[in-house]
């Protein structure tokens, strides 16, 4: 999985041809980390249809704030290089992500 920041936000995520899904983490929290190997394995799984990418929270404040992500987990649904759909807390799950990705396609 791809790690974006605020270098590669544009030309990965806005400017990408095919949907994109970020996955936004932090080092501290359980929940997101519990779901890393989950998700990477969903990313694998679409293979070149669709692109997951993570970003680390930690590093990538004002990011994160231009975006609107107050906690995480946070997942971003981006098609055509803006954002359609989003999960944050409680309703971040495996099957909720990839039901949102799939509408992506």
């Amino acid at each position: 999985m791809l790690e974006i920041d605020k270098d590669n936000f544009e030309s990965e995520v806005t400017g990408s041809g095919v949907p994109v899904v970020l996955d936004f983490w932090g080092p501290q929290c359980g929940p997101c980390l519990a779901l890393m190997p989950d998700v990477e394995k969903l990313a694998e799984s679409y293979g070149d249809k669709l692109k997951i990418c993570k970003v680390n929270v930690a590093g990538n404040r004002r990011l994160c704030i231009g975006l609107k992500v107050m906690s995480v987990p946070t997942f971003l649904f981006y098609k055509g290089g803006e954002c359609v759909d989003r999960l944050a807390g409680d309703e971040v799950s495996l099957e909720a992500i990839k039901a949102k990705a799939d509408q992506l396609l």
